[in-house]
């Protein structure tokens, strides 16, 4: 009997030192809690109208790199081009909280609600290389997308296409930025007294719709002596397109976003150009400026102007793009690493 007491007693005085002691650490805990309050980290939202283009992966991996350097963490969404699905997301951001929304917009024209409700929560909107209309945005940050038409333009103009005939296959329609490139290119095409012998928007984006255009106006493609595409993942389906019916390299393409197989079509003669959009630039510093109003800060430097979105003149921060041909493409696009001489001149013997 005596013996148990002893083990209870044991076990008694186990049970309070152990209770004492986590009392201790807890209070310990609360003082240095206290004492040094944890930083708490900037959240951004992020929402990608999708991946499909290639050159969206390189924007996603560079500015969440330079978002996490600055101390910030980004929440990437993919819409996976749905509109719908976009404006689901920046709910789902504003319910989280978080410090800005940073947008690539699918309907330029169609997000006024939802970042309305993002500015009553006080959550400043940046968009990201492509104009949101009629919104209460913060920032506009792209490249300059009227000088991007007028290169593709010089381009034709430099290779003979003076007074002759050119097919238009743009981007989205609901993109804000496929009317600034087509408007400034074709102002180059009438002073050059150029005829557009047709047109067509691929909706969504989607490059299949371009070579269908190729397979079935044959008629306008013959008459026809380039194709102006809006961006280079168009310019592949459509030169896909001009390779079965023979016609790769005997029609003038163009393209943009400096994509692979863009650079390997220009080394190959089956595309006459593209305009390079030094991603890397223009991720960096939207990360810097989703930073900077995050934490109340204005965002001014050199390149800050404003543009007109229908609802208030925004700021904007313009980064200049460059044109790229077989002339130039080592010096602009390999000896900057964009893309390496074995990827570009990997089908040249």
């Amino acid at each position: 009997m005596r013996d148990m007491k002893k083990i209870f007693l044991l076990l008694f005085l186990l049970v309070f030192g152990a209770a004492v002691l986590a009392a201790c650490a807890k209070e310990e805990t609360e003082q240095n809690s206290e004492g040094e309050p944890e930083e708490k980290k900037l959240t951004i939202g992020m929402s990608f109208d999708s991946f499909v283009i290639e050159r969206w992966q390189r924007d996603r991996d560079i500015f969440v790199q330079a978002a996490k350097e600055m101390g910030a963490e980004v929440n990437v969404q993919n819409a996976n081009g749905e509109a719908e699905e976009q404006k689901k997301q920046i709910e789902y951001f504003i319910e989280k909280k978080v410090d800005v929304i940073v947008i690539v917009c699918i309907d330029s024209d169609g997000l006024t609600e939802p970042i309305k409700k993002a500015k009553e929560a006080g959550i400043p909107v940046v968009a990201y290389d492509r104009l949101i209309n009629n919104a209460d945005i913060d920032l506009y940050i792209s490249f300059d997308n009227e000088m991007v038409g007028t290169l593709m333009a010089q381009s034709l103009i430099d290779n003979g296409v003076r007074g002759g005939r050119v097919i238009m296959l743009g981007g989205s329609p609901s993109d804000n930025n496929v009317s600034l490139v087509e408007n400034a290119f074709e102002a180059v095409m009438k002073q050059n007294r150029v005829t557009i012998v047709d047109r067509m928007h691929c909706d969504g984006w989607r490059a299949e719709l371009a070579a269908d255009y190729i397979y079935s106006h044959r008629e306008q493609v013959m008459d026809c002596d380039a194709i102006m595409c809006g961006n280079d993942n168009l310019a592949s389906q459509v030169v896909n397109a001009l390779a079965v019916q023979r016609l790769a390299g005997k029609r003038l393409v163009t393209g943009q976003d400096a994509d692979l197989e863009a650079c390997q079509r220009i080394v190959e003669g089956t595309q006459i150009m593209t305009v390079y959009k030094p991603v890397e630039k223009l991720a960096r510093r939207a990360a810097e400026c989703a930073v900077a109003l995050a934490e109340g800060r204005k965002v001014q430097d050199s390149d800050t102007g404003s543009i007109d979105n229908g609802m208030k003149e925004v700021p904007y921060v313009r980064l200049e793009p460059v044109p790229v041909n077989r002339e130039n493409l080592d010096e602009i696009i390999i000896d900057s690493g964009f893309h390496t001489k074995e990827e570009v001149y990997l089908n040249i013997k």
